[in-house]
């Protein structure tokens, strides 16, 4: 038997070894086509770029490349009367062919009136500025993030976190619930597992770096047909499912295992799904954490040519996540303890799935999208965890959309212009019983919502070049209305103009505008909210859409095809923001933890603004190197009771993210990622309130001094992630490791102390002022520690 494992461990290491040696059978294929009509461009030049390596395309438009270097690659097409363009990043291996699509877009021009260069920063005439681009290789050997697309999105300029251990999506200033997120096309209304109800973030992602191909990023300058949005939309690109033969891909991660297929479906079809499960629940009870979390989920995408006119892509993503709390511990710690007093059980699922039909004209194309998103979740609470008693928590919710888009996208010489109409049924659903203790007494909350709504969207954007391209100008209108209460029926109240130019000053520096007014549906936990005599509360505070008014200008520098610079200043003002009528303070503040946020009493005239510069560069060099280095400066504050602006949540000050990747010889990429934020305010604990046994037992835990809402401020956050990616790739088969350091310099973020109920000797709880209260103390809290993991991955 010992002979056997030292002669198997030299086979594993002898083949390791040589896998370096085996010859360079990568191959890409393709096809290269006009991008509104669909048409093949025959003889159309592509290369890989950095290189000479190339082919031709036939009267199909299809090209073949083969002899490739397995490793990271971007084509690079060219065609008379048309613009260069670039592809999605791709993985190029022994193992399978990758396939590749180049759209390419005619410049409407004479041959030698401009030369048009393709750049991999490459902007949209909607969007010439405040849209970042991330390929393949950015997603998956970004250090820090584990292959964690929610958040490999926090290398992005402007995108500031709040709490270390969460996915909070916090864009220049505004609220964590200001984001949209489209996967293919269809909109999903997040992308994070036990998500936060009402905003964005949750602790892991549920989106599976297998499958995203690309990442488009807009702080600003939406798009007219990307609505419900007031600080960031984001378009996530899937690849396609293998046309030669089924293949997989199996992975062990961080936090989870994972399997992916993918492969040919018949002539015109091909499928990409994968399944994953996480393993936490072992490793938290392990280490003797108090709370054992376990998440699943699904992805899946079809996609059918019927023919060159013709296409139909199925999405579908959903997670089943279970949250219980580990009351089994032995002797446990006070920093225990003080999670299991409050932390609830949690029980969530979600699921969307979407179909998009496409149909290609000579100068236009047409897209139809219906799609069914789901959430279910389900929250309580037993005092002290003793399931004898009554719960002090019992939450149930559900929320359905049902959507309809039309979208038409017609370019006809130097303009392009692009309508939608949409059309949305929703579902709400909520089941509350919960104790509050309010104005000194405690309030038992106790109602049950049925909410059904209609909503509807429309929009137009124009868009056209002058100068021989050197200006481009954009206006698009949008419009929003919904059934929910007489104001919002009104499509006149939801009007969204934006303008957009960007002119080219010379070959290497270009000036970009733009203005925009944009509107946001309160979330639907605000929506549903009633008393306990089941009225809509909210419906009668003439509860409003959220408003926002952004003006942003910029500068940009290229000094050469794979370096970019840009200098933006940005000013957004908000208005019509939801205002807590029980804690008196905007709703902007809330939504980076865990929970409900929004299911509560507010009035619709909440304030705010947030304003500052931001400076990027990127770099993509021949040699390998990949740099991200942006440094934001932004104030964010919001309206207090009194309708004075003071810092918000999410007034970071400063923000810095530099990622930079190195590619080497022999396969072996090295990274690393450093990140800073200034120290955000916070609002210190109510230790009299919290003290009163009722008011404690009530919740769990202490209560926040609204009356000092945001008058502290931690210190500043920084911390180092590196990473180290190995691959090896054979004829058959492909082996890809990666060890990934997060907080490598264990940096410790401060966090407001814990409040604790102090227990006598004999474990019980300390009493005073006749029994009426808890005699409390301060614990020290912070966050973070060195965290090392090691993926797996196995491509065969």
């Amino acid at each position: 038997m010992k002979n056997f494992l030292l002669t198997l461990t030299a086979i594993l290491a002898l083949t390791i070894i040589n896998a370096d040696l085996i010859a360079q059978n990568g191959r890409v294929e393709g096809r290269v086509f006009d991008a509104t009509s669909n048409e093949p461009l025959p003889f159309a030049n592509v290369v890989v770029r950095g290189t000479t390596i190339g082919a031709t395309t036939d009267f199909d438009g299809k090209f073949k490349i083969v002899g490739l270097n397995p490793g990271f690659v971007i084509l690079e097409a060219t065609y008379v009367g048309y613009k260069n363009a670039v592809s999605a990043e791709v993985l190029i291996s022994n193992t399978k062919i990758e396939y590749v699509e180049i759209a390419m877009t005619s410049t409407g021009l004479n041959l030698d009136e401009v030369e048009v260069r393709a750049n991999p920063f490459e902007r949209t005439e909607e969007s010439p500025l405040s849209l970042q681009k991330l390929g393949v290789s950015e997603i998956e050997t970004s250090p820090g993030s584990n292959r964690d697309i929610s958040r490999v999105i926090q290398s992005l300029p402007g995108v500031g976190t709040g709490l270390s251990f969460r996915n909070d999506i916090i864009i220049r200033g505004g609220g964590p619930s200001e984001a949209t997120f489209f996967l293919d096309g269809v909109q999903i209304p997040t992308i994070n597992h036990f998500a936060t109800q009402g905003s964005s973030g949750g602790p892991v992602g549920i989106l599976n770096a297998d499958f995203i191909s690309a990442v488009d990023f807009y702080s600003g300058a939406f798009p007219a047909n990307r609505g419900n949005a007031l600080s960031g939309v984001f378009e996530f690109t899937q690849k396609e499912g293998n046309k030669e033969k089924p293949r997989f891909r199996a992975s062990v991660g961080a936090s989870e295992l994972s399997l992916t297929a993918d492969g040919p479906a018949g002539d015109k079809s091909s499928y990409i799904f994968s399944v994953r499960r996480s393993y936490l629940q072992f490793l938290f009870d392990a280490l003797g954490l108090p709370f054992l979390p376990t998440f699943n989920d699904y992805q899946l995408k079809w996609k059918t040519r019927f023919d060159k006119r013709n296409e139909l892509t199925i999405v579908s993503i959903g997670s089943l996540d279970q949250f219980r709390l580990n009351t089994g511990i032995d002797n446990p710690t006070e920093d225990q303890e003080y999670i299991l007093s409050f932390l609830p059980v949690n029980e969530q699922w979600s699921y969307a799935i979407g179909a998009v039909y496409r149909h290609f004209k000579p100068n236009s194309f047409q897209t139809i999208v219906l799609s069914r998103n789901m959430l279910n979740n389900i929250s309580y609470k037993y005092p002290e965890n003793d399931e004898s008693q009554s719960r002090i928590l019992d939450y149930d919710s559900q929320e359905i959309e049902n959507k309809l888009r039309f979208e038409n996208n017609i370019r006809y010489r130097d303009y392009k212009f692009v309508y939608m109409l949409g059309a949305e049924y929703a579902k709400y659903f909520n089941s509350t019983r919960q104790l509050q203790f309010v104005s000194n007494e405690l309030q038992q909350i106790d109602y049950r919502s049925d909410l059904e709504l209609w909503k509807f969207q429309g929009s137009a954007q124009l868009s056209r070049s002058f100068l021989n391209d050197r200006l481009m100008l954009s206006a698009g209108l949008r419009t929003d209305a919904n059934t929910y209460a007489a104001r919002m029926q009104n499509p006149l109240n939801q009007l969204s103009p934006r303008l957009s130019a960007s002119y080219v000053l010379s070959e290497k520096w270009a000036m970009t505008f733009n203005t925009g007014r944009y509107f946001q549906l309160p979330a639907y936990t605000t929506l549903g909210f009633r008393d306990n005599s089941g009225v809509l509360v909210n419906k009668l505070n003439d509860l409003d859409y959220i408003g926002s008014n952004h003006v942003i200008g910029g500068i940009q520098f290229i000094p050469q095809q794979d370096v970019f610079f840009s200098a933006e200043v940005f000013y957004k003002n908000y208005f019509n923001y939801p205002f807590s009528v029980r804690d008196s303070v905007s709703l902007a503040n809330k939504g980076a933890d865990f929970g409900v946020v929004g299911a509560e009493e507010v009035i619709s005239d909440g304030t705010g603004r947030a304003y500052g510069f931001e400076l990027l560069n990127r770099t993509r060099l021949k040699s390998g190197l990949n740099l991200i280095l942006s440094y934001t400066y932004v104030r964010s504050e919001f309206s207090d009771k009194s309708d004075n602006l003071i810092a918000s949540s999410w007034d970071f000050r400063h923000i810095v993210a530099l990622t930079a990747t190195q590619n080497l010889k022999r396969n072996w990429i090295i990274g690393a990622k450093w990140r800073f934020n200034g120290g955000l305010p916070y609002t210190p604990f109510d230790p009299d309130k919290s003290s009163l046994v009722e008011a404690w037992d009530a919740q769990g835990g202490p209560y926040l001094d609204f009356s000092r809402f945001n008058q502290l401020r931690f210190g500043q956050f920084h911390q180092l992630d590196v990473r180290v990616d190995k691959k090896y790739f054979f004829d058959r088969w492909s082996l890809m490791l990666y060890m990934d350091i997060q907080n490598l310099y264990n940096f410790k973020a401060e966090q407001q102390d814990n409040l604790i109920r102090e227990k006598d000797v004999n474990g019980n709880f300390i009493l005073t002022d006749g029994g009426t209260r808890y005699k409390l103390r301060g614990i020290p809290n912070t966050a973070g520690t060195v965290l090392p993991t090691i993926g797996i991955m196995v491509e065969f």
